[in-house]
C-alpha cells in the first residue's frame, strides 16, 4: 500500500510541473542555481531540487546520496557516472533537455521507444523503494552531472546527513 502511494505521489508531482512550466516546454533542468535551502535541501528559482557545491568542493548530501543511489541501480544500464552506454542513453546529457517532472514520470512508469531499426525499453521503478524513496537524490545528483558541477568521480567530500533526511528516508520505505 505504501508504494502505490509513494508512485500516486510522484506520478502527481510530474504531472504537476509538467503542467507548471507548460507542456510543449523542453527547459531541461533550467537554472541550477540554488536560491533556498531548507533542512539540507537546496532548491533552485522555481522551487525544483538542485545541488550546492561550495568553493572547497564539498557537495550536498542529497547529491553525494544521488551518486551513491545511482551507482547501485541506475549504472547498470546508462554507464558510470551517467556517461551512457550502447544499452541506454547518457542520463548527463538528458537531463540537459529533461524537466524535473519529465524525470520523475520516466522512472516511475519507464519509457517505450519503438523505431524500425530497434527497441529501447527503460522499466518502471515506480514500485521500487529503493529508487522512489531516492528520486530526488539521483535527479539532482544527475542535474550536477549536466551542468559539470560534480565530475566522473566519487564526491570526496560531502555536507552531513540532515536529520530531516534520515526522517523522510525511514517513513518512505516502511
Amino acid at each position: 500500500m505504501r508504494v502505490i502511494f509513494v508512485v500516486a505521489t510522484i506520478v502527481a508531482a510530474a504531472v504537476g510541473v509538467t503542467f507548471l512550466h507548460g507542456i510543449a516546454v523542453a527547459d531541461g533542468s533550467g537554472d541550477p542555481a540554488a536560491v533556498k535551502s531548507e533542512d539540507g535541501r537546496y532548491f533552485d528559482k522555481d522551487g525544483g531540487p538542485t545541488y550546492h557545491v561550495g568553493s572547497d568542493g564539498t557537495v550536498d548530501w542529497y547529491a553525494y546520496s544521488g551518486y551513491r543511489r545511482y551507482h547501485s541501480e541506475c549504472h547498470v544500464c546508462h554507464g558510470p557516472d551517467g556517461m551512457g552506454s550502447s544499452y541506454a542513453p547518457a542520463l548527463k546529457d538528458s537531463l540537459k533537455s529533461l524537466s524535473y517532472g519529465e524525470f520523475l514520470a520516466v522512472v516511475a512508469g519507464g519509457r517505450r521507444n519503438v523505431s524500425t531499426s530497434q527497441e529501447n525499453v527503460m522499466p518502471a521503478f515506480g514500485d521500487n523503494t529503493n529508487v522512489t524513496c531516492h528520486l530526488d537524490d539521483i535527479y539532482i545528483y544527475l542535474r550536477a552531472r549536466a551542468n559539470d558541477a560534480i565530475g566522473r568521480v566519487r564526491p570526496a567530500r560531502h555536507e552531513e546527513k540532515p536529520d530531516a533526511y534520515t526522517k523522510a528516508e525511514a517513513s518512505c520505505m516502511q
